[in-house]
């Protein structure tokens, strides 16, 4: 992303939300910068560039955000399903040796 200009970041940033849904945290490690510079490109610079793509990516955002408990919590299943697996592993080992 180097040698772009701050308003030409916005917009590729913008339609890259726009295009795979990501999140401003995804957003971030796709660009290699700030969750904050990914918000404030999206949420203040971009209104200023172009209103249209602002409000499609607020629709993006907003639709994260409302799905975000969700990922959480399919998340944690995640890492307790993946605990369990390897202390059951563990108690197998012991029996059995």
């Amino acid at each position: 992303m180097k040698g772009l200009s701050i308003e030409e970041r916005a917009i590729a940033v913008a339609q890259y939300i726009i295009e795979t849904e990501d999140t401003v945290r995804g957003a971030a490690k796709k660009f290699g910068i700030s969750k904050s510079s990914i918000h404030k490109d999206v949420s203040q610079r971009l209104l200023k560039i172009n209103y249209a793509l602002a409000m499609e990516v607020r629709k993006v955002l907003d639709k994260n955000k409302a799905e975000r408990h969700i990922r959480g919590g399919l998340a944690t299943k995640l890492k307790y399903s993946h605990e369990k697996i390897l202390n059951d592993n563990k108690v197998w080992q012991k029996k059995v040796f």
